[in-house]
């Protein structure tokens, strides 16, 4: 089975001189894997994902997604990228503040050529998916944090991409909202999608059956384990 994501002693530098953010980092994800990225502040992890996300290109070394290499690709082909095959969440949940939660979902699909009346449709089932069904005319400012946070989700799988990547997805979360979101995201999983999680929490990391662990841009530890049910 080939990886869904698969980097090869990938290095990711910045500035003059240059400083190492990402140092020769060599990882398969496959597809149904659920999976969080630790670190601490500084370790590296927000750059692995925007090289896992096609948001950033290696300096060297080799970043295939579903098989593409994205050393290969122009911007407007990584953009397509993206828009049918990844899925993004971050920690501020960059809702649209005076708009509706069906409508803030739909944007999702904004650039992938779907028309608003089959936008609004999928927004629909995305949002039912999450638990937010009886939300859709909400506004963001009518909605707690956790239920933001869901309407985050629900728009970054809208289009149904087979990889979510969530940078910190708790970060600004009560523990029980924290907590639902979790359970969320492996909701998604078990129905199929890949989901990756970089965040800083050791706690949190625990609840995934694999854990990556990096520092200074170089992978520590990767473990899986099989979760209690």
């Amino acid at each position: 089975m080939n990886p869904l994501v698969s980097l090869t002693d990938v290095h990711r530098s910045y500035g003059s001189p240059p400083v190492q953010a990402c140092a020769g980092i060599t990882l398969d994800i496959y597809d149904g894997e659920l999976v969080a990225i630790v670190g601490p502040s500084g370790s590296g992890k927000s750059t692995l994902l925007n090289l896992v996300g096609t948001l950033d290109k290696p300096t060297c070394g080799i970043a295939r997604i579903d098989g593409i290499d994205v050393n290969e690709l122009d911007d407007r082909s990584l953009s397509a990228l993206r828009a049918h095959r990844i899925g993004f969440v971050f920690q501020q949940f960059h809702l649209a503040e005076g708009t509706t939660t069906v409508d803030n979902v739909a944007d999702g699909l904004l650039y992938v050529g779907v028309p608003l009346t089959e936008r609004r449709r999928r927004a629909l089932v995305a949002l039912k998916r999450v638990g937010l069904g009886h939300r859709l005319d909400h506004r963001p400012h009518q909605l707690s944090g956790g239920e933001r946070q869901r309407v985050a989700i629900a728009r970054a799988v809208v289009g149904e991409p087979p990889l979510l990547l969530a940078d910190e997805p708790t970060g600004n979360l009560d523990s029980a909202s924290g907590a639902a979101i979790v359970g969320l995201l492996h909701e998604l999983n078990q129905q199929g999608t890949t989901v990756v999680v970089i965040t800083h929490d050791s706690d949190l990391a625990a609840e995934f059956p694999r854990r990556i662990a990096i520092r200074d841009g170089r992978i520590l530890s990767d473990d899986r384990k099989e979760l209690a049910s």
